[in-house]
């Protein structure tokens, strides 16, 4: 039923969010969540948008959630949340595109768009205020923490829920899914 399937869809985004905020409060405990090294765990979820459109509202809310504990405050908060926005439609938007069953662009998204806006954001807040070189050499730093995470943990594990079957049980009215409603 129509109704079935709204009320999984906010039960997953939620459970995203939820696993999302948490990983990230996990990372800022290794010192890995916030500044210019960043190797959030919870970016890995980032994939998730090939499997469901729940894990759109379901990112960007666990990014702003995870960002309340963010040294930069709302300034965080917010770029983060518009940045984990932009990783996530990206990510939906790509989905199909595959080498060798791999959602291999998926990625792609939140390590752009992750290195853009939070670059531009710790540019901002350097101490000498912001200068191009500043912005890049943030970028960088950002964009390859981003880069091992997305790719050496998200396509791992978007490989473990395809091969495995998961992503098509616990996401019945994924992306791709063919299944019908049911009672």
């Amino acid at each position: 039923m129509k109704n079935n399937k709204f009320v999984f869809q906010i039960v997953t985004a939620g459970l995203i969010a939820a696993l999302y905020a948490v990983l990230t409060y996990v990372s800022s405990l290794m010192g890995l969540a916030y500044g210019e090294v960043q190797f959030r765990i919870s970016e890995a979820l980032t994939i998730l948008p090939v499997f469901t459109p729940a894990a759109i509202p379901g990112l960007t809310i666990g990014c702003f959630l995870g960002n309340l504990g963010s040294p930069f405050g709302m300034v965080d908060v917010i770029c983060g949340t518009i940045a984990t926005l932009i990783a996530a439609l990206f990510s939906y938007a790509v989905r199909k595109v595959e080498w060798k069953r791999l959602p291999v662009l998926a990625p792609l998204g939140p390590v752009l768009s992750n290195a853009i806006i939070v670059g531009l954001e710790i540019a901002w807040f350097m101490p000498e205020g912001f200068t191009w070189a500043g912005f890049l050499a943030a970028a960088v730093s950002v964009g390859l923490g981003e880069l091992v995470i997305c790719y050496l943990l998200g396509l791992p594990l978007a490989v473990f829920l395809h091969k495995s079957g998961l992503g098509a049980k616990l996401w019945p009215w994924g992306s791709d899914s063919k299944q019908q409603d049911v009672n």
